[in-house]
This record gives structure tokens, sequence and C-alpha cells, in this order.
């Protein structure tokens, strides 16, 4: 399982160097989309021919029959790499549906130490680190949106459990403004923008301060966390 950086940085800031090594004996990768694969192991230092590497693209639209034979080289003794979009393999993204396949069928899963924007957020929020959760993405209607924002309000008011969604970068100023306008001035609001970049922004308030301010979100990947004032 490879993580892969969460932006244009410095592979040395992001990834340990045994990950970039451990790389060059893999000949079999599992990817949700081949362009940006390739581009990744050619900065992190891959020098395989490509057309002597077996790629498998794992996605929204990948049949589930097709995901049996991705793991078959696993049984001859070779390494498979999972690799990720941005950050770390699994998270908001369909890796897990190949792993579970790998435990049951007894093939070892390694997990390599890599970014998680999910988590760097939570540790930079100032919120309830020993009781969070992930809502991945919440819906894109205006009206479902706010339903699942109100319900996200109740669950942080019983549970005092820090509640952390992204969105599609684009949607970025949609998510904030519902923010604002559904949830109680009271909660303090966290958004991670731009993580492990050069332009990297966290800044953590009340929503009373928030509404005051208008954050530039547009067309960056942000991290929006929920919690107590």
């Amino acid at each position: 399982m490879i993580p892969t950086p969460l932006g244009d940085t410095g592979f040395e800031a992001a990834l340990p160097d045994f990950n970039l090594q451990l790389l060059q004996k893999i000949n079999i990768f599992i990817v949700e989309e081949l362009r940006t694969a390739r581009r990744f192991l050619r900065k992190a230092g891959y020098s395989k021919d490509f057309e002597n590497v077996v790629f498998y693209l794992l996605n929204e639209h990948t049949p589930d029959n097709e995901t049996i034979t991705m793991l078959e080289k696993a049984s001859t003794g070779q390494h498979i790499g999972l690799l990720s979009e941005a950050g770390l393999p699994c998270i908001a993204d369909p890796g897990n549906i190949v792993v579970r396949l790998a435990h049951r069928k007894g093939i070892r899963v390694v997990p390599l130490t890599g970014p998680s924007s999910i988590l760097l957020a939570l540790i930079a929020s100032g919120f309830n680190g020993q009781n969070f959760v992930f809502h991945g993405y919440l819906p894109v209607k205006p009206d479902e949106r706010s339903k699942s924002l109100r319900e996200i309000e109740q669950s942080l008011a019983k549970c005092n459990q820090t509640q952390i969604f992204i969105e599609t970068p684009y949607r970025n100023i949609a998510m904030f403004e519902s923010i604002v306008k559904t949830c109680h001035p009271s909660l303090s609001l966290c958004i991670a923008v731009d993580l492990t970049l050069e332009t990297e922004w966290i800044r953590s308030m009340a929503l009373s301060e928030w509404k005051r301010q208008k954050p530039d979100l547009h067309k960056r990947p942000a991290v929006f966390l929920l919690g107590n004032g």
C-alpha cells in the first residue's frame, strides 16, 4: 500500500526513502488513474520500462469480477503495489476492495508510511483527537448537504466527536457557505488547505468569526473539520 504526495511537493518532505527504494522491486501496480500513476513513479525515480510493467485500473467503474485477477501473481511471490491518487491508499479511494480480497486469500498486506490529509488536518485543528469520524464527501445538493450538516452537528453535540469531511475543490466555496449558514455560530470550524505544499494554510475559528471573512478555497484541496469551541 503505497502513499503518494498530496500535491506538487518534494518527495523528500513527503515520503520515506524506504518507500522509494521498495518501488524498484515492484512490477505490478493497482492504480486509480494510469497517467498520474506513471507520472508519480517517474518522479519517484522508478527506472523500469513501463512496457514490462503491469497496471491494473481500480476505480468506481471497475467491475467486481476484474478485481479477482489483480492479485493472482502474489501467489508466485511477486510484490503488488496499490497506489493512491493522493495520500494514503484506501482513504477516500476504492483500494479497500482489493485489500479485503488480499486478506481473504491470505496475502500479506503491508501499509507504508506517508501523508494523510485527514490526519494532518486533525492534529493541526486543535480539536478532539481521541474521538473523531471521517464522513468523506457530503451530498452535493444544497438541501441534502444542509441536512447532513445538521446531523453532523447533532453528533458533535452528543459525543464531542470531531467531524471531518472533504469536498471536490471547485465546490469548496459552496460547502463553506453551507456550513456557516447551517451550523450554530458557537461551533468551531477548521479549514486545512494545500496540506504539505508551500501554500499550506490552516485555521480554526468559531463560525461566528468565519462569517466575517471568506477564505480563498476555490479549486484548492481542503479538509473541513467541525469541533466544539
